[in-house]
């Protein structure tokens, strides 16, 4: 398996545990306060966001060419990094 169809796999997995965790705060909200649960479907629907577009991302670096794949990389990057801390973000908040 190549580098790249490695790191496709790492990132598959990676965007697997973003959904249970989705999940998660979903289940969490429906048992919400409704002032709480508020807050709790602003935040998921961020991390929807964030989270389809970093499926987007992953398409896009499946598909991309040799010669685009390290910037779409690179992209990718950023925003899984931006995604992980929102997750963390809204996990330390709900807790």
């Amino acid at each position: 398996m190549s580098d790249r169809d490695q790191y496709i796999e790492k990132m598959k997995a990676r965007l697997d545990e973003w959904n249970a965790d989705l999940a998660k705060l979903e289940a969490q909200a429906k048992s919400a306060e409704a002032d709480m649960r508020m807050q709790y479907d602003r935040h998921i629907e961020e991390l929807r966001r964030q989270r389809d577009q970093a499926e987007k991302q992953l398409r896009e670096l499946r598909d991309a060419g040799e010669e685009s794949w390290e910037r779409i990389r690179k992209s990718m990057e950023a925003a899984w990094d931006d995604m992980s801390r929102a997750f963390r973000d809204a996990a330390d908040r709900f807790r």
